[in-house]
């Protein structure tokens, strides 16, 4: 059981280093980068709209 974790871990720095060494890794970074940023937009406009929203429930009860 204690010998699977470590081979597990080099496998993926195998696979790491060559990502690295193919120039690779940046892709990948960016394409995280991308995600991330966009989930991040995402959770900001949303978080616009509730407050909006929020504003205007004291308003329709008057």
């Amino acid at each position: 059981m204690s010998v699977s974790p470590l081979t597990l871990f080099a496998q993926e720095v195998e696979m790491a280093d060559s990502l690295r060494s193919s120039g690779k890794i940046y892709v990948v970074v960016a394409i995280v980068l991308v995600i991330l940023l966009g989930l991040i937009g995402y959770l900001i406009s949303l978080d616009r709209k509730v407050s909006r929203l929020e504003k205007r429930i004291p308003e329709a009860k008057k």
